[in-house]
């Protein structure tokens, strides 16, 4: 068991396939279960990072779209609206629970978004959300 945390600090995809492989043993008591639980833990924080910083990207996006008059950019940004969108809708298929995260997060990813392009771009952005409901039609819009 100590010799699995030395190991998971020396050689970390070492410790993984030794960790999945007693797992499938349900060699239990050799777990090493701390970090174990820790990575665990992680994957689920790392989703939840990753939900939040798409859609901050997807919002910034369509601010760009919708209120910097660049016709020549409109296309790249759609384009990444569009796989934005997609990586979104894939993320919250893998784990339907994000649902509920989005509707929580989304108002304050606006105000980030809005924050961070006041800053590069000298429009006046909506202060208030303007867009359509965030998961019936947010995902659909460009």
């Amino acid at each position: 068991m100590e010799m699995d945390k030395v190991l998971y600090d020396h050689d970390f995809v070492l410790w993984i396939e030794k960790t999945v492989e007693q797992l499938k043993t349900q060699n239990f008591s050799a777990l090493d279960l701390e970090h174990l639980i820790d990575e665990v833990e992680s994957l689920g924080k790392r989703e939840k990072r990753e939900l939040k910083n798409r859609l901050i990207t997807l919002f910034e996006h369509l601010l760009k779209r919708h209120y910097v008059p660049m016709p020549e950019c409109y296309r790249g940004w759609e384009g990444t609206i569009r796989r934005t969108q997609s990586k979104l809708k894939d993320l919250l298929a893998d784990s339907p629970s994000l649902s509920n995260l989005l509707e929580e997060i989304y108002l304050d990813c606006y105000q980030e978004s809005a924050a961070n392009m006041q800053l590069e771009y000298d429009v006046d952005f909506p202060q208030d959300y303007p867009f359509l409901s965030p998961l019936q039609n947010l995902l659909n819009q460009v």
